[in-house]
């Protein structure tokens, strides 16, 4: 049986993916054409993406078809009686894939999982290494929690075997990843910062990247760790809105006084910042939105991911009045990304010798990622993987240039 793996969503379904490819190891395919059987590890966190899954599944029905992933909770169940796909599985049921090939029906299981595979014969120069499940927060506009369960932590020998594990096939940077990341460690009596502290001192380590952090999940020790050569100076704090009444009415946990002065303290010792931002959701008037555009300009930004607010069905929000049109969504979006723009091009203009990680090789260009997640192009043919140190280099407004 020939096999090929499609994967919608986030980079913890990636990584699931990579779980599932090593476990059946032979007869993976790269295209659909070529496939028996193709397993879909989807996502459902907005309403386009149950769509887009809708639509893959409906363009492959000459294929026998596998559903794992989020939408396996959302979509499952309709999309099997509708004879759409030979079977649905939970997530538990990833590590276990091989078993479940020729299988017929639901099995969603509990929530009871953890990453318990190492990944094997890896020789990217790049890995994601999740640590962490679930989420217990409760934003208003959010599926997570009811398709992932609360937040626990994978064990922490795992991780640094299989680090040390991909270390010794030439992997040098780590991104760390999850659904809720920053609450690593709350259920195993340790911390994020305890994990980065340990993965920062194995041998050829060079570099650990973090993905989104909540404000209060970012202690004084990651903080400190930023400074260690190792830990990359780019930390994506999610914020979602920056005026109080819209983070209420998005039961956000935090609020703009804290996260301000987090930010500025921060943005002190020279850390790149970056954020989440949800532009349109239901009650953002335009009262609203000018005092969250007054504090916005306020915070040191120089990253962001802006998201024009969709309902999801299922969740509080989704049962709100839809209030705010797409065009003026879109207008607000275009505005704090423009402010974020010419942050970005202010800070890089500011720094020095950089160091650089190598990751491609397109249009006569080496192209990499410095300390602060910023992109540098140089004209210059080195081999994927390389670290180079950079200086006397052009910062152009999509990237630093070398010539």
């Amino acid at each position: 049986m020939k096999i090929f793996f499609k994967t919608f969503g986030c980079r913890s379904n990636i990584f699931d993916t990579e779980i599932m490819k090593n476990i059946i190891k032979k007869d993976i395919v790269n295209s659909e054409e070529e496939a028996d059987l193709i397993i879909v590890n989807s996502c459902t966190v907005t309403n386009f993406a149950d769509r887009d899954l809708r639509q893959y599944i409906n363009k492959w029905q000459d294929k026998k078809i596998i559903l794992t992933g989020c939408g396996a909770y959302t979509q499952g169940e309709k999309l099997f009686k509708e004879n759409k796909v030979t079977a649905v599985l939970g997530h538990k049921y990833k590590e276990e894939i091989d078993k479940f090939l020729d299988f017929k029906g639901i099995k969603l299981g509990d929530f009871d999982f953890k990453n318990s595979k190492i990944l094997e014969n890896i020789s990217k120069t790049k890995a994601f290494i999740k640590i962490q499940e679930g989420c217990d927060f409760e934003c208003a506009y959010c599926i997570i929690p009811k398709v992932r369960g609360k937040s626990r932590s994978i064990d922490e020998n795992l991780i640094l075997e299989e680090i040390k594990k991909l270390r010794d096939v030439g992997v040098s940077e780590f991104v760390l990843t999850g659904i809720n990341m920053g609450s690593y460690g709350k259920d195993t009596n340790t911390s994020l910062s305890a994990l980065v502290e340990k993965i920062s001192s194995i041998r050829g380590v060079k570099r650990i990247r973090l993905g989104s952090l909540e404000p209060s999940q970012v202690d004084e020790r990651l903080i400190e760790l930023t400074q260690n050569g190792i830990l990359e100076k780019h930390l994506h704090i999610a914020l979602q809105h920056t005026s109080d009444r819209m983070l209420r009415i998005m039961k956000r946990r935090n609020r703009v006084k804290p996260t301000l002065k987090l930010f500025e303290k921060l943005a002190d010792k020279n850390i790149a910042l970056g954020t989440d931002f949800i532009v349109g959701h239901p009650g953002e008037s335009e009262d609203i939105w000018a005092e969250a555009l007054e504090n916005f300009k306020k915070y040191p930004l120089t990253h962001i991911h802006i998201f024009r607010y969709s309902p999801r069905d299922g969740t509080l929000s989704a049962t709100m009045k839809q209030d705010v049109s797409g065009d003026i969504a879109k207008k607000r979006a275009k505005i704090l990304n423009e402010i974020v723009k010419k942050n970005n091009f202010n800070f890089r203009k500011k720094q020095n010798e950089l160091f650089v990680h190598i990751e491609d090789f397109k249009g006569g260009y080496s192209i990499g990622y410095d300390e602060f997640y910023n992109k540098m192009k140089i004209k210059q043919k080195i081999p994927k993987g390389e670290w180079v140190r950079v200086k006397d280099y052009e910062v152009k407004e999509d990237a630093n240039v070398k010539e």
